[in-house]
């Protein structure tokens, strides 16, 4: 006869306790879920929910989204690695401001999710100024590095791996350090933007970037502009250089956008059709220019913006764009590190999460 002093749901995680100890459950198999639990025990989703919470909390078991919860293997306590019991999402050259963008207010709002779901705590750690980075000293914590495209952060890399820190990267990477990474397809997200220009029947259609030149260009922007060189191989339409404008700027910015617009469309006598600005705040800015030249978007002119940014689901015409489908980036993170690090240093985990076309009203079929 149970005691009715104990609640439910530690009658529920001490039964549970008991099966995992006795070999019930497999290690690669999930554990019954929240309903299934509900029904063993004849009690509320909630109160299963709860039991299932608590085991994650006490680290007997840990969560993957769409697959289940699973029982956690002793294998780390026998190498003399600590359990992870906290992550750091850790920046040095973010602004608040930038944190509440969508880019990466998506990808916090999924970590802390995974966390929670994993009886994880979620923590930003600002790691320092200028090239001086420092990490929490948690012998029970991981870390989601942003890393930025600059040399200066690979001494640091270098030292954090080979003092074993459990880190995983996004938005840049480095491959020859073997440190796991998450990353946007950016060479996809091109693809996505340009073809979509290209189905419409567009054969003129241009791109802006930002960088020095064309042959300097970060990680993000060049990968952009492959996947705008492949969608044009594929429809068998030559490369215009032409066509190509690359803004210098240390920030993305409505100006560069604008005056990028007014370059690309007098730079020929057959100007474009389209173009594919590689982000929304550009994006915003051709479209001013646009209407401020007496051209109609889309009916002159098409365009595709990148990043997905709120408001431009507001804009007028509201903006055709990519959005980078960072939420489960930040998901994907959070899983490598608490469930998928090699045993191995030398062994590369990776993912690169392929971005979504978001078609709205700034894009249309070429006239004829």
């Amino acid at each position: 006869m149970s005691d009715k002093s104990v609640p439910m749901y530690q009658h529920i995680i001490d039964d549970m306790k008991l099966r995992i100890k006795n070999g019930e459950f497999e290690l690669d198999k999930p554990i019954p879920n929240q309903i299934d639990l509900a029904k063993m025990y004849n009690t509320s989703e909630i109160t299963s929910r709860r039991a299932l919470a608590e085991l994650a909390n006490e680290g007997i078991i840990f969560r993957i989204r769409g697959k289940g919860s699973f029982i956690k293997d002793e294998e780390s306590e026998q190498t003399g690695q600590s359990a992870i019991r906290t992550v750091y999402f850790v920046y040095n050259d973010l602004s608040v401001d930038a944190l509440n963008r969508r880019y990466w207010s998506d990808m916090l709002d999924t970590m802390k999710e995974t966390c929670d779901e994993n009886g994880v705590n979620f923590y930003l750690w600002a790691s320092g100024s200028g090239d001086h980075y420092t990490l929490p000293d948690d012998p029970n914590g991981a870390f989601v590095l942003v890393t930025s495209q600059f040399n200066s952060d690979q001494p640091y890399l270098e030292a954090w791996k080979n003092e074993g820190r459990r880190i995983v990267t996004v938005q840049f990477y480095y491959p020859h350090l073997s440190i796991p990474y998450v990353i946007a397809d950016n060479l996809t997200g091109g693809f996505l933007a340009t073809h979509h220009l290209l189905s419409l029947g567009h054969k003129r259609t241009g791109i802006i970037l930002t960088g020095k030149s064309m042959l300097d260009l970060n990680q993000e922007f060049s990968l952009r502009l492959q996947g705008y060189r492949l969608a044009l191989q594929q429809h068998k339409i030559p490369f215009d250089s032409e066509l190509v404008c690359v803004m210098d700027g240390s920030n993305e910015s409505i100006d560069m956008g604008y005056d990028g617009f007014k370059q690309l469309y007098q730079r020929t006598d057959n100007p474009p059709t389209a173009i594919f600005v590689t982000s929304d705040l550009k994006a915003m800015g051709a479209l001013k220019a646009a209407q401020d030249a007496g051209l109609s978007v889309p009916d002159d002119i098409s365009l595709v913006g990148y990043d997905d940014l709120r408001i431009s689901s507001f804009t007028y015409p509201h903006l055709t764009t990519i959005n980078q489908n960072t939420s489960q980036i930040g998901r994907r993170a959070i899983e490598i590190l608490l469930n998928e690090l090699p045993e191995n240093p030398n062994v590369l985990v990776k993912d690169e999460i392929v971005p979504k076309l978001i078609v709205r009203g700034t894009t249309r079929t070429v006239k004829q």
